[in-house]
């Protein structure tokens, strides 16, 4: 099956926008990049602070409520809807919830080609990242280098840890059929 959608999970600051860029510029046909980020933005501002919605602790921990998941199940369908009218797309997901986050984007992407790769960072690494672009809370990327990892399967993995998003993006890419 050709590949419509590579689905990137990695914690905060892993690199995973990074290579979603370097897969656009490196992959032969146009892809269009989504993220989790691209949905809380999307987001009403009320939604960032209420527990119905996300909630970002001073620590970093990040909660979702009910509304939250509301809007992402509507997002993760629009995205398979884009992919099945023949968009090819790039997802730059955090999968706070492991398997069960997997699972809502496997349900949804059923019927179309995927390919799952988990983005690695050392959590050290990860957070002087995070330090550095000041846009997060302070050990967002420490709490997630792991958790976001456990019991997800993956086609592939790549670390980040000292390769660049490039070459990253080159191996992904040897991949994509």
């Amino acid at each position: 099956m050709t590949t419509q959608v590579i689905v990137l999970n990695g914690g905060s600051s892993s690199g995973k926008s990074g290579i979603a860029r370097c897969l656009q510029a490196v992959l032969p046909d146009p892809w269009l990049t989504f993220g989790c980020d691209t949905l809380v933005d999307a987001m009403p501002a009320a939604m960032r602070t209420a527990s119905e919605g996300i909630e970002i602790a001073d620590d970093g921990k990040v909660a979702v409520g009910p509304a939250f998941r509301t809007l992402e199940a509507a997002w993760i369908e629009g995205i398979a809807s884009m992919a099945r009218a023949g968009a090819r797309i790039i997802v730059d997901e955090v999968f706070l919830g492991g398997p069960a986050s997997q699972e809502r984007w496997h349900k949804a992407l059923k019927d179309v080609g995927v390919l799952w790769v988990g983005v690695r960072c050392d959590s050290t690494v990860a957070a002087g990242r995070e330090t550095a672009r000041g846009d997060r809370a302070a050990g967002m990327a420490a709490s997630q280098a792991e958790l976001v990892h456990q019991g997800v399967l993956y086609d592939m993995e790549v670390d980040t840890t000292h390769t660049e998003s490039l070459e990253c993006a080159r191996v992904i890419a040897a991949r994509v059929g």
